[in-house]
């Protein structure tokens, strides 16, 4: 009997080990830090951003999203109307390079 528990209790403490660690690394990503000091943190929740401007080039993919405090501000004239940025108005630029796929069957 104790040795089918020994394995049982090793697999159990290694699957709590890989999802303990997965969860340790998806909080690593916003602690992240650029050098001049912005944050990653800052921009919590840019998956959900709009986007207002895609561009490629022949190395990469670039797309720039903008969360609700600044999308609501240009339909509101700015920066046109040359008022300022409300607090809170944020913009990212998002880069991707490609990489050639082995399965698809075009480039």
């Amino acid at each position: 009997m104790k040795s089918r528990k020994f394995p049982a209790i090793v697999i159990v403490v290694a699957i709590l080990a890989v999802l303990g660690s997965m969860a340790i690394s998806a909080q690593d990503k916003y602690t992240l830090q650029v050098p001049n000091g912005l944050a990653f943190s800052d921009f919590r929740g840019y998956e959900d951003w709009q986007v207002v401007a895609v561009s490629q080039t022949e190395e990469l993919l670039k797309v720039m999203v903008a969360n609700p405090v600044m999308i609501d501000a240009y339909r509101a004239g700015i920066p046109g109307n040359g008022k300022p940025l409300p607090d809170g108005s944020k913009i990212a630029k998002i880069e991707w390079k490609p990489k050639k796929s082995t399965e698809a069957p075009f480039q």
